[in-house]
């Protein structure tokens, strides 16, 4: 769908295009000058990011964030939590009730716990309606179920297959879905969404521009970005910058879903590396704000001039961006920010019976309990950490399921199972094991698909896992080992002698029956050669394989790391 340019509000996606849409419509009188002594126009930006649709308030690691101590220590702070983050909002906007505008950088769904995403982030978006947020730049979690699904998500309409679960109707997002660097048709320069947004507060005009991961194909799943391009982040923005101005518009914030890698505590940036680092520096001087997120990194950076801000996941923060605007001339004179925590105090009473009432709906699910852990299943930590393997206790118990719903000949016939490490989305507490958490630690409902790979392929699988864009280690199923070398050139990371299979070195020409997720099989992470394995059987739903392995093994006993090693 090609979105119009809008004088008041959307952007256009070439000026040409502009003057095409206004040619023969009445034009709005210019705004008067302002007086030479006009006070500063203040307008207030309240940005968040990577929410994935935690309506409710987030557990473990996952809900807290590590605050400075009066002792010079730390300490961690629970925080999130749709009701909290829509209070805070509230609290904030009520600074600047005139001049504030709320953003999302992007994941505001996709792998989304079970209470969102088992009615297809349907709920997340009300939520979302209900707080007030103007715009939400696409990321890439956006497009897990394809560009189709996340065009509903914006205009509305019941699920072409399961109708509407959560309510009688799904009206779609009051705010806006941005993404300029997203085209249907590069050559005309068609985009999915609008490329920006542009606001007026007392006659001085401020674009917001939506941005999304230039990496998205790498990472979704093929057949739901296909016929999409997606482009250079900071080029996209730069060729935008003639044809803002051109509308009077001298401030811009940049809104996107890439980020970095901090330093410092949540409100800090005494360094910064990472993809975010380089496309501010890139990007032009017209820019005043970047506004960022992927990463689920909390920082508070001056990159290049600009200021460049992130506010962790799951609406743990909120930043609060201050801009100074000079009314005669449009600029932003001054850009301050700060990162609120949000704490759980006082939860927003519209937003709580709303997410009240859906719990309601997804708990007999969500409750069912299905096994028992003795102690906790600590998930992948992302983006990977210098010096540990990349290996988790709740990523080999994903793989070892997978293996066991596809062992039997009939199922697939397989020996070893790979999980993606950015599909095993949270850790499983002690005790008891519900359904809702092992919906939360599979959210995708991927499918199952084992297919055969020679020796030689196998080891280029596995020298995939380190892409320009960031390591991510696959999950290896009981019995199946390697080792990796950080140091080692890329394409060599991989000990070719330490790929195991039950103590055995893997025969290059040999063949093997591999399982992974569709997703994976597809091609998405870099995985591209999966695309080359032969016989490929799709199985069960990833969730449903978990379920039953938990249930066959409960009490489960947790299975002992190491079985992925990493070399000096």
């Amino acid at each position: 769908m090609t979105h119009p340019p809008s004088r008041t509000l959307f952007g256009a996606l070439t000026l040409g295009s502009l003057l095409l849409a206004q040619s023969g419509c009445h034009e709005d009188p210019p705004a008067p000058t302002p007086d030479p002594e006009s006070p500063p126009v203040h307008v207030q930006v309240l940005a968040f990011n990577d929410f994935h649709g935690n309506l409710e308030a987030p557990s473990g690691s996952n809900g807290r964030i590590k605050v400075p101590t009066e002792n010079g220590g730390t300490a961690d702070v629970n925080a999130g939590g749709a009701a909290f983050l829509a209070h805070h909002l509230q609290a904030l906007r009520a600074e600047n009730p005139d001049n504030t505008v709320v953003v999302s950088a992007g994941d505001l769904i996709g792998a989304s716990p079970l209470i969102s995403g088992i009615f297809h982030d349907e709920p997340t978006i009300e939520a979302m309606n209900l707080m007030g947020l103007d715009f939400n730049s696409v990321g890439n979690h956006e497009f897990d179920d394809g560009s189709a699904e996340l065009l509903r998500m914006q205009s509305g309409g019941c699920h072409p297959v399961d109708g509407c679960q959560a309510g009688t109707n799904f009206p779609g997002a009051k705010f806006k879905f941005l993404s300029a660097n997203v085209f249907t048709d590069l050559a005309a320069r068609k985009t999915l969404f609008p490329a920006y947004g542009i606001r007026e507060f007392q006659g001085v005009k401020v674009a917001f521009i939506g941005m999304t991961l230039e990496g998205t194909p790498l990472i979704v799943a093929p057949s739901g970005v296909k016929g999409l391009s997606f482009q250079d982040e900071a080029d996209t923005v730069n060729a935008l910058v003639p044809e803002l101005q051109a509308q009077g518009v001298k401030a811009i914030v940049v809104v996107i879903h890439e980020g970095g890698l901090p330093t410092g505590l949540y409100d800090e940036c005494p360094g910064i590396s990472g993809p975010i680092k380089d496309i501010a520096e890139r990007l032009d001087a017209e820019v005043d704000v970047v506004a960022s997120g992927h990463t689920h990194q909390a920082y508070n950076c001056v990159i290049n001039g600009k200021r460049v801000t992130s506010a962790a996941s799951y609406g743990r923060l909120i930043t609060d961006i201050d801009l100074t605007l000079d009314p005669r001339t449009g600029d932003v004179v001054d850009a301050t920010a700060r990162n609120v925590v949000v704490t759980r105090d006082t939860p927003d009473a519209p937003v709580e019976a709303y997410v009240q009432g859906i719990i309601a709906k997804a708990a007999p699910l969500r409750d069912k309990v299905i096994g028992n852990t003795p102690s906790e299943l600590k998930a992948p930590v992302r983006p990977i950490q210098a010096g540990v393997s990349g290996e988790s206790v709740m990523g080999n118990v994903v793989a070892d399921a997978m293996l066991a719903a596809t062992r039997e000949p009939a199922m697939g016939g397989a020996v070893i199972a790979l999980q993606n490490s950015g599909g095993v989305r949270a850790d499983i507490n002690a005790g008891d094991i519900t359904f809702g958490e092992v919906f939360s630690v599979q959210p995708f409902a991927n499918n199952l698909v084992t297919l055969t790979l020679t020796g030689a392929q196998l080891d280029t699988l596995l020298e995939s896992q380190f892409q320009p864009s960031g390591t991510s280690i696959l999950q290896p199923s009981r019995g199946f080992s390697f080792a990796w070398s950080a140091s080692a050139p890329a394409g060599s990371k991989v000990d070719p002698a330490s790929i195991k299979l039950d103590g055995v070195t893997v025969d290059p020409t040999g063949s093997y029956r591999i399982t992974v997720n569709n997703f994976m099989a597809s091609g998405g992470d870099g995985y591209t050669v999966l695309l080359e394995g032969k016989e490929p059987l799709t199985g069960a739903i990833d969730v449903d394989a978990v379920e039953a392995y938990l249930r066959a093994n409960n009490p489960l006993s947790p299975p002992a790391l190491g079985r992925i090693t990493l070399l000096p």
